[in-house]
């Protein structure tokens, strides 16, 4: 079995574009088999020593071929820089894991199931929902996903998809910025989760939060106000 403690060479194989700021690079990694969910660290190394690290959420399902990792530009971002200017397939670095054993999925949690993500939040619950599908969409899952504009809603057309070949699965999209064809176009706030709510017609069990610490800190008070057990309510943070 992989330890993964250790640093592996990792070579990326493809790069595939997902939003004007966001894509997916897929690496074939010589690493354990993940739980939806976890992440990896990645460490690149120039060539005079200095190192730079940083870790990233896993997208692909537990058992795919390759490592799917959907990252982010950001402004002055060494890392996400390198990876949206400069790396190509074939190119290589190190990464060790998967890391994270609280805000993962597995059939064994109690649903109804909630997902909300903001932003790029939306990658380890992209995973979650590609490793329900697979396992059979056990229980009723609702994914409430939010970004700046419509063009901004990474993996909104495989997430339509999924959600209009699994009836179990409930996919509502909002905006905070411009306009978009469908969904809402407004923040995540109370009327916007209660009406999600009511037309999913279930009360989750279990809930995953992912974003920026805003939109983690309101979604996880929405959902204690509308009566999620605090205990129900795994949360994943972006940034400082």
């Amino acid at each position: 079995m992989t330890d993964t403690g250790n640093w592996q060479t990792a070579v990326i194989t493809r790069i595939e574009r997902r939003t004007p700021r966001l894509s997916s690079f897929f690496l074939d990694a010589p690493l354990a088999s993940h739980t939806a969910g976890q992440h990896v660290d990645v460490r690149l190394t120039a060539p005079d020593g200095y190192q730079a690290r940083r870790s990233y959420s896993i997208a692909s399902a537990p058992g795919a071929g390759e490592v799917e990792l959907a990252i982010e530009l950001l402004d002055d971002g060494e890392v996400s820089g390198w990876f949206h200017d400069v790396a190509q397939p074939g190119d290589t670095l190190e990464v060790r894991g998967p890391l994270g054993g609280h805000f993962v999925w597995t059939q064994a949690q109690p649903g109804p199931l909630l997902l909300a993500g903001g932003g790029s939040g939306i990658v380890p619950l992209v995973a979650i929902v590609r490793a329900w599908a697979d396992a059979g969409a056990p229980v009723p899952l609702l994914l409430l996903h939010s970004a700046r504009t419509w063009d901004s809603l990474a993996f909104r057309e495989e997430l339509a998809a999924i959600a209009a070949a699994h009836p179990a699965f409930a996919y509502v999209t909002t905006v905070t910025r411009g306009d978009a064809p469908q969904g809402y176009r407004r923040r995540l706030d109370r009327t916007l989760l209660d009406e999600a709510l009511a037309q999913w017609g279930h009360a989750p069990a279990t809930a995953y939060v992912c974003g920026a610490n805003g939109f983690v800190e309101t979604v996880a008070q929405l959902l204690d106000d509308a009566g999620t057990a605090p205990r129900a309510i795994r949360t994943e943070r972006y940034g400082g």
